[in-house]
């Protein structure tokens, strides 16, 4: 019987041996994460008129052929320009067995950037959702809100997640795993997942997060810790635990509480209700096992959180709930967690821009 749980990364190599995961070109080992794969641009870039989904019984080409305006070789590097929308196939095809689903989600430093990356699938009818048995293509869905951005064929913007089954932890199993392993640092708000806060709290300098700036150059994704923060980033300070958010902008803040992935388990971010206000944490969403994780040397990493704000100006206070961690099985522990031994950009974080800037 197969186990129930969030495929580890040995399971994902198995996948790609079998051919339920194929590319061209091949897979590299780097895009393999602890409980996800990594995925990767291909050498065109539509832009359409507008964001789709293909709908039941069309393909993602049919509805590009609908929407394009025109096309991008990114063979030699190119720009997607702010406030457009653009669709890229990936590298990577899909022929699921059955049993198996996937989520897709954007990477850390593509949230962090502000870049809205979705997954769409032949036949599809929700973004970032593959169902059981999928057979075809993949395709990234970009569209860069706050900075432009040069991208190249290779580079990895979305990851995917497989699971087995329904491994979702209800809140007693969550109860239980937060008495061993204390979770989160602080007190625990558990309901249908591990409610966490943001941190306003005034500290040196009273910074407590960045907002973008709206006119600033091209970012391009291969340049680690080479922009100047201060060229796309305004600081955000407050004095009294509180900062208003306005309509359209968009927010790097940080958690109040420390988080822990333990070995076994993997974890999603989602919003908390939308009745809390006109904002949301949105965007990157995978927590891999052993982020925050002491033996993964990770004790003390916080949650960088992803915030713009909608119709209307907001207060957001410090120790605010703004979003949840839902916490799932693993079907087996991986083989490495995220952490040092793979030189993951974000163990032991706390408030922290993209890899890009310095």
């Amino acid at each position: 019987m197969t186990k129930i749980g969030v495929l580890p990364s040995q399971a994902l190599r198995e996948m790609i041996a079998q051919g339920a995961i194929t590319a061209d070109p091949a897979i590299i080992d780097a895009q393999v994460q602890p409980a996800s794969l990594d995925l990767r641009l291909g050498t065109v870039a539509y832009r359409v008129r507008a964001s789709f989904l293909a709908g039941h019984g069309r393909s993602v080409a049919d509805r590009v052929a609908e929407f394009e305006m025109h096309r991008v070789d990114l063979t030699q590097g190119a720009v997607l320009e702010k406030g457009c929308v653009y669709v890229i196939p990936l590298m990577e095809r899909l022929a699921l067995p059955a049993g198996l689903t996937a989520v897709a989600n954007a990477k850390s430093s593509t949230g962090r950037l502000d870049l809205l990356t979705r997954t769409i699938t032949d036949g599809g009818t929700e973004f970032d959702r593959i169902p059981e048995g999928y057979h075809g293509p993949l395709y990234a869905e970009v569209c860069p809100r706050s900075f432009s951005v040069l991208v190249r064929p290779g580079m990895r913007l979305n990851q995917i997640r497989f699971r087995s089954g329904q491994a979702v932890l209800d809140d007693a199993a969550l109860t239980a795993l937060h008495a061993r392993e204390s979770l989160v640092s602080g007190e625990a708000v558990i309901s249908e997942g591990l409610g966490f806060s943001v941190d306003l709290s005034p500290g040196a300098g009273d910074l407590v997060g960045y907002r973008a700036k709206p006119h600033t150059g091209v970012i391009d994704l291969d340049r680690i810790g080479h922009y100047p923060a201060t060229e796309f980033w305004e600081d955000i300070r407050t004095r009294d635990g509180k900062i208003i958010l306005d309509p359209g902008a968009f927010y790097i803040l940080v958690s109040r509480e420390a988080v822990t992935i333990p070995p076994d388990y993997a974890a999603e971010m989602a919003p908390y209700l939308a009745m809390v206000g006109e904002f949301r944490v949105h965007y990157a969403g995978f927590f891999d096992p052993g982020f925050g994780h002491a033996a993964a040397g990770g004790a003390g990493s916080r949650g960088v959180l992803e915030v713009r704000c909608h119709e209307a100006p907001f207060v957001l206070e410090h120790g605010q709930v703004v979003g949840r961690l839902v916490y799932e099985h693993m079907q087996d522990r991986p083989e490495t967690l995220y952490g040092q031994a793979i030189k993951s950009n974000y163990q032991g974080q706390g408030l922290k821009l993209a890899k890009q800037f310095r």
